[in-house]
Formats: C-alpha cells, structure tokens, sequence
C-alpha cells in the first residue's frame, strides 16, 4: 500500500470514515476501506477495517487479521472536497 508517507495506515483502522480529518481524507482518496456489513443481528459502527489500494488488497488485509471479507462492503472513498 503506498499511503500518504505521513500517515500510517494502521492508525485509522477503526476510524469511523465520517470523522477523518481533512488530512486523514486527503490521504484515503482513492483508496478502498472495508466496512463491516449491516445485519439485524451485528449492527456494527460504520469503522474502517481494512484499507487498501483494491478490493482484493483490502480483503487480504481483513483476512491478516483473521476477519472474515465476506462480511464487509468495499466503498472506495472520494476527496473531502
């Protein structure tokens, strides 16, 4: 993943995509996030998960962490302004 060289990935997982900073945002456009699905039985919070650059780096990221990507949505997130 060849992120923003001064922002570390690993500190915005779990980071809900609504409060990034302007400068966490800037640094995640264009890339993919991994947020867990919504069911009656989980409802999660909408955090961040997984990050990368497709979806497929995204879900070997969930799986690294032993989460299952079969129950993530995959939006890739567009420039705060």
């Amino acid at each position: 993943m060849i992120l923003n060289s001064r922002i570390d990935p690993r500190k915005l997982i779990g980071l809900y995509p609504e409060r990034l900073n302007l400068k966490q945002a800037t640094a995640l456009a264009g890339y993919v996030v991994a947020l867990e699905v919504y069911t009656p039985e989980t409802v999660p919070v909408r955090r961040i998960e997984g990050i990368g650059e497709t979806a497929e780096e995204c879900m070997a990221a969930l799986a690294a962490r032993g989460l299952d990507p079969r129950r993530f949505e995959y939006v890739m997130l567009k420039a705060p302004y």
